[in-house]
């Protein structure tokens, strides 16, 4: 890899210059290491010389870091890592809270989002074991729609936000918890990228444990299926979550 010399205009320093780029055995840098005579002609030719190649080689170096490649030019290039470890959890009841992210009839149906209607009957089921152990429900709702699907209804008494992607901003979601001594969150719903990614996020950089169950949560559909890809490997793998994230499966949750 090309390397930048600090370098003058001196003919000494032109000639480091030059035994850094050619090496020292190249033939081409013999011309260079003719000693400088009394002929001040020559003395000028080779000078001159030596100089354009500086400027030469480093305008060419400049233009070769200005267009190294960029991500969008990788692109095709990239292989998906490896996928994330699922772990198991293990809850208990007086410290955690699950949040249900905007399972609303407007988009949670199969024209608008097909993945997210999967998603439904697993729901449920957790949703139903951690009412029976006492676990604190929360809703959220988003700009899209009000009316929460079917089976996954808040129950009297359950606390519902509403916000955008971070359900945190412009709510009283991280007093909800803190009043009642909710330290650790699982976070479902849609979509993966918008609202279980922002406030999975926002969960964890406020020091909260976030579990994230991946089949719990959903992009529109097979066509978006990055998306949950991209959200899963950056929740296992941001520095800034200090090991605050954990990924797992609905079957993988014990109460």
């Amino acid at each position: 890899m090309w390397q930048y010399v600090a370098v003058g205009t001196k003919p000494e320093h032109l000639e480091l210059f030059a035994e850094r780029l050619l090496g020292s055995g190249s033939e081409a840098l013999t011309f260079f290491e003719m000693k400088r005579g009394e002929n001040s002609e020559e003395n000028m030719k080779r000078d001159k010389w030596l100089l354009a190649l500086g400027l030469a080689v480093a305008v060419g170096l400049g233009a070769s870091t200005l267009h190294a490649a960029s991500i969008i030019d990788e692109w095709a290039n990239v292989k998906a890592p490896p996928a994330p470890t699922l772990k198991p959890v293990t809850v208990d009841s007086k410290t955690y809270a699950l949040l249900v992210i905007d399972m609303v009839k407007e988009t949670c149906n199969e024209k608008e989002r097909p993945r997210c209607v999967d998603t439904i009957v697993p729901l449920v089921k957790l949703l139903d074991e951690a009412r029976a152990k006492g676990v604190t429900v929360i809703y959220s709702l988003g700009p899209l729609g009000k009316n929460i699907v079917e089976g996954l209804a808040p129950k009297s008494g359950e606390p519902v936000v509403k916000s955008g992607a971070d359900k945190f901003i412009n709510t009283d979601l991280e007093k909800i918890l803190k009043d009642k001594g909710i330290t650790s969150l699982i976070v479902v719903g849609t979509l993966a990228n918008g609202g279980v990614f922002y406030t999975a996020s926002q969960a964890a950089l406020r020091g909260f444990n976030v579990v994230v169950p991946v089949d719990g949560m959903s992009s529109p559909n097979l066509n978006t299926l990055y998306t949950e890809q991209y959200t899963a490997w950056h929740l296992a793998n941001a520095p800034a979550f200090g090991g605050r994230m954990t990924l797992t499966k609905i079957d993988m949750i014990k109460f």
